[in-house]
């Protein structure tokens, strides 16, 4: 009976363990296919006449410059010439014309070639066998679509104990 008075005494006074345990599990799988897309920077006309020291005729009026015409957008710069002013002196000119580029008319297709200075141009991505699959374990299959695709796979497990 002593021994069962001291038995109850030991365990009475034991204080409980007390302990928080957090587990958390997460998986995520992303497919990505690509949209076509097209990008185009339209350039713009320029044109630019300096000097000093020569007379300038569009070939009409003398000491002229002309303006030329546009048409779709697109600068012609008339022809213009250029003389020296007195012989034997100094002199200098400078022309320089950078040609726009027309203004389309219709929509550009995916793949095509415009009329455009600058463009980028990419076709729609195909699924193909794009798949992804994470089991509760977080083995993890990513099948490989075909071009313009994307597969990301994730399994994040957590554990806290305070």
């Amino acid at each position: 009976m002593k021994r069962a008075l001291v038995l109850i005494a030991m365990f009475g006074l034991a204080a409980p363990a007390h302990a928080d345990i957090t587990h958390k599990l997460s998986s995520s799988v992303q497919l990505t296919v690509n949209s076509a897309a097209t990008q185009a920077t339209r350039i713009g006309s320029s044109y630019s006449v300096s000097g000093s020291g020569v007379a300038t005729t569009d070939g009409t009026t003398a000491n002229t410059i002309s303006t030329g015409a546009i048409t779709s957008g697109v600068m012609a710069p008339g022809n213009i010439a250029a003389t020296q002013v007195t012989s034997g002196n100094a002199f200098s000119y400078s022309a320089s014309y950078t040609q726009a580029d027309a203004v389309p008319t219709s929509a550009v297709s995916v793949g095509d070639v415009a009329n455009f200075g600058s463009m980028t141009s990419n076709a729609a991505g195909t699924a193909g066998s794009l798949a992804g699959t994470i089991t509760s374990a977080g083995a993890m299959t990513l099948t490989a679509g075909g071009a313009g695709t994307q597969a990301t796979g994730q399994f994040v497990t957590e554990l806290t104990v305070r």
